[in-house]
């Protein structure tokens, strides 16, 4: 990520929105021990951020490899996303980041979790780009949002969002195709 917009989201992370805890969500029904486990990042700091238990593969190693955008990327979603569906690095053009807030928004444990998706910018130049979450329920529409970003597309968010896909995309300035890929939110049958 380009160290001035990584500074600039880093610094909107420690004095915005703090993260806040999962179980902070008004209302919630906290999700079972099992679904959860603490993120190891580097120097043994967690700083209020789990990984569900079912998270992709790779999803571990992005977080620890830069806490602070993990923790940057947690904070847009808003407060209570805290726990990390899944994390895909893109090269050096970008990171998507899929969070959940620990709740329930229907009577299905698994997938009825609201979910947030933030695509993070990471070449430092504005392009135009874009993310979108798709859930398991075909009579859902999606939630997306592109446009011409510096930083970030998103927050979408899906209430029931959980075994969904976040699509991330980006091209250059002459149209030329960076990013065209899908990541799992959370790992399900």
């Amino acid at each position: 990520m380009n160290m001035a917009i990584r500074a600039t989201l880093v610094a909107a992370a420690l004095v915005g929105a703090a993260v806040a805890p999962a179980s902070a969500a008004s209302g919630s029904v906290s999700a079972p021990r099992a679904q959860a486990q603490t993120v190891r990042f580097a120097g043994g700091e967690a700083k209020g951020l789990t990984m569900a238990a079912s998270a992709p593969k790779g999803t571990e190693a992005i977080l620890e490899a830069d806490p602070a955008a993990a923790v940057a990327a947690a904070n847009v979603c808003g407060s209570g996303y805290t726990i990390s569906t899944g994390a895909a690095r893109y090269g050096s053009y970008g990171t998507t980041y899929t969070w959940w807030n620990g709740a329930s928004s229907g009577s299905n444990a698994l997938y009825d979790r609201p979910i947030c998706g933030v695509f993070f910018n990471d070449s430092g130049v504005t392009r135009y780009m874009g993310v979108r979450l798709k859930d398991n329920y075909t009579a859902t529409p999606d939630t997306q949002d592109f446009g011409a970003y510096s930083q970030y597309a998103g927050p979408v968010y899906q209430n029931k969002g959980y075994c969904g896909q976040a699509y991330s995309y980006m091209e250059d300035a002459n149209g030329k195709v960076l990013v065209d890929n899908y990541l799992s939110v959370g790992s399900c049958d």
